[in-house]
């Protein structure tokens, strides 16, 4: 295995790429869908913890929003980066690994996440929101975090 700091570079490089794609989209996806301005995307994602009043909250609740959001990036890919360094197969067929890790990490957030948030239940199935969160989970998040743990923790 490569050295802590060679690899802790890389995790953070690789959560950095998958929380900004992600927010990105989400930024794009739904100020076009639902004309919601971007301090509106932040403030859903600190709705997790302040529920409704994460919307009152101006700058400060879209700002912890921001926070949460990259925290969550870097938990996800240090979960990723945890279990490739014991399953070198993950690291070998990084693209493999990372599209399913995505969809597993779709899973998790929307079925498992956000109902035990402060937001506390499911979110309504919308076909387009399905589709293209999926997919952004599978190619904008899964791929480069087993892309970074490759280049981090190395090919077997």
């Amino acid at each position: 295995m490569k050295n802590l700091g060679h690899v802790l570079k890389w995790l953070l490089f690789g959560g950095f790429i998958a929380g900004a794609l992600d927010i990105s989209y989400a930024i794009v996806f739904y100020g076009l869908r639902n004309h919601a301005p971007p301090a509106r995307i932040l403030q859903s994602v600190a709705s997790g913890w302040l529920g409704k009043a994460a919307y009152q909250g101006g700058a400060a609740t879209a700002t912890l929003g921001l926070a949460t959001h990259f925290l969550n990036a870097l938990i996800i890919t240090a979960v990723f980066f945890a279990i490739a360094a014991r399953v070198p197969a993950l690291r070998a067929k990084s693209v493999v690994s990372g599209v399913l890790y995505g969809m597993v990490v779709y899973a998790v957030m929307n079925y498992v996440v956000i109902p035990l948030s402060a937001i506390g239940h499911f979110l309504p199935f919308v076909p387009i929101v399905f589709a293209t969160g999926l997919l952004v989970h599978m190619f904008l998040i899964g791929l480069p975090i087993a892309w970074a743990a490759s280049r981090g923790l190395g090919k077997p």
